[in-house]
């Protein structure tokens, strides 16, 4: 059922939640994971007060070195457990756009992500790539919200829903 599941990162705990349950739900049914990181440059602003010239270039290799840092560490869990990964990096300043254009052009059944349940102002100002991508989306979005402490969930509990397919 769900055999090629997209996993977007960006390094934060909320990604790292989603990276471990969808490494688990790979494992479960047989599937493999393409771990995905959009590294995002910011915008320069130009001051009139300004007496420094950044350099965006070194700004855009250090965004690229983490972002495949970032992937590099999912495939590594992801092997660890037996599951295969493939690593994609893309820069953009529009990761919603990337992500569903990556589940398009790998052949992804699933994307696996987090959100960090922005709400109100919050969320107009940071925007939100989730919201873009479950509105875009070739695929179903399977949205992990941070979860408290006290309530973490122990992994899949349940055998996956494929194993026990009519077809």
């Amino acid at each position: 059922m769900y055999k090629r599941i997209l996993v977007p990162t960006d390094g934060s705990a909320v990604s790292e939640n989603a990276v471990a349950a969808a490494i688990d739900f790979a494992r479960a049914c047989g599937g493999e994971i393409v771990a995905l990181s959009v590294a995002m440059p910011q915008p320069a602003i130009q001051s009139a007060e300004a007496a420094m010239v950044v350099d965006a270039g070194l700004e855009v290799d250090v965004l690229l070195e983490e972002a495949k840092a970032q992937v590099a560490a999912v495939c590594a869990r992801a092997r660890k457990a037996g599951v295969t990964c493939t690593e994609r990096v893309e820069l953009s300043m529009d990761p919603g756009k990337v992500i569903v254009g990556t589940a398009r052009e790998q052949a992804c059944d699933l994307i696996f992500m987090g959100s960090h349940g922005r709400r109100g102002l919050s969320r107009l100002l940071a925007g939100s790539v989730t919201q873009a991508v479950l509105a875009y989306a070739p695929v179903p979005v399977m949205v992990l919200r941070p979860v408290p402490d006290d309530e973490r969930a122990q992994g899949f509990a349940r055998p996956c829903p494929a194993e026990h397919s009519t077809r």
